[in-house]
């Protein structure tokens, strides 16, 4: 894979003092549900590993397949399939909610174990003496999704087939519950995904490089149905309307994904992902967003970019561009509470 290009714009200016301390490169691709580009910064060509960023399509075979209706799964839990969340109790309980209905529990997770990022969930654990489970890593919707999947898949298998033994090594590229969700991510993007890098993600599976432009092709085509075949357009209904009901279960407390979803509503549908990765679809425009910033940074400056081309595209009332402003144009404050600097999005995001 090539390296990020020199060219790619600055995206985002830390201010201090009234200067520039620092500035984040990267790219941004905006695309519609028929392929045409409608805004590009920088290389949107170059091969990305998108990451989390894109878990409501490795979700879809879930719906398409008929297993979420099987396990009758809830609006929280198809949110929390979509999810990189912060291991508050919720989330680990609807994890373990869904892994009941299809009749496992936690053990069947091939995820890892790590403590939730949520600062007060950590330290309540800490405080009653837990230790943490597969259930709290941040991405255990994701894999209890995946295991909903196997489970229906080998109840659907010859008979005899035992659900534990078709189920361990889901993670393998080879495993069938891995390919339906490669088929997906494959189907949705319209990118080969036999000729691109492959490599292991935070939380095992395989993870694909593709370009931000066919990345946001792919959220246009979740946001609209456009282009994706009939149980994939189903399916991308449902999980949107499910995060639309239940924000919350996506990300969590204070978090940028779930704040601007409860906030916005079914306007806008936005995932992070690591190393300063972030995808949209924004269904009312028909459009597709995907951003990587060079540098891997997602607080600093994802988000930031991502807030801004929410702000130059959808449309807002006074006060949810005010929100929308707050976190495109967002204070850093010290530890004594005292504002030291901005980290502001270029001004030419807004106007895109």
């Amino acid at each position: 894979m090539s390296t990020p290009t020199p060219s790619n714009p600055t995206l985002v200016h830390a201010l201090r003092g009234g200067i520039s301390e620092s500035a984040h490169r990267g790219a941004l691709a905006v695309v519609d549900a028929d392929g045409t580009v409608h805004t590009q910064w920088g290389d949107i060509t170059r091969p990305i590993f998108p990451r989390s960023a894109i878990k409501v399509l490795q979700a879809l075979p879930l719906v398409a397949s008929g297993a979420a209706e099987r396990w009758q799964l809830s609006d929280e839990e198809l949110a929390l399939a979509c999810a990189s969340h912060g291991g508050e109790a919720r989330h680990a309980q609807t994890a373990a909610a869904m892994l009941a209905k299809a009749g496992v529990d936690a053990d069947a997770l091939e995820c890892g174990a790590h403590w939730p990022y949520h600062d007060g969930a950590i330290k309540a654990m800490a405080a009653s003496g837990q230790t943490p489970t597969a259930l709290h890593n941040n991405c255990s919707g994701k894999h209890a999704g995946f295991v909903c999947l196997g489970c229906w898949m080998s109840d659907s298998a010859a008979e005899g087939e035992d659900r534990r033994a078709f189920l361990r090594g889901y993670i393998r590229p080879d495993h069938p519950v891995m390919r339906e969700v490669s088929a997906a991510l494959q189907a949705t993007t319209g990118y080969d995904l036999a000729r691109t890098a492959m490599g292991t993600d935070g939380c095992s599976i395989p993870t694909y490089a593709v370009p931000l432009q066919h990345l946001a092709h792919a959220f246009a085509r979740v946001g609209t149905g456009v282009g994706l075949k009939p149980e994939h357009q189903r399916a991308a209904t449902r999980l949107r309307a499910a995060v639309a009901a239940a924000p919350f279960m996506v990300a969590g407390s204070g978090r940028f994904d779930s704040r601007v979803m409860e906030r916005l509503g079914a306007r806008v549908f936005c995932k992070v992902g690591a190393e300063g990765v972030y995808c949209a679809a924004l269904p009312e425009l028909g459009l597709g967003v995907a951003i990587k910033m060079d540098d891997g940074n997602n607080a600093r400056a994802a988000e930031v970019v991502m807030a801004a081309v929410i702000e130059a595209f959808v449309t807002l009332d006074d006060l949810d561009a005010t929100f929308m402003r707050s976190l495109s144009d967002l204070q850093m404050k010290n530890w004594n509470g005292i504002e030291v600097g901005q980290l502001r999005a270029d001004d030419r995001l807004r106007s895109s």
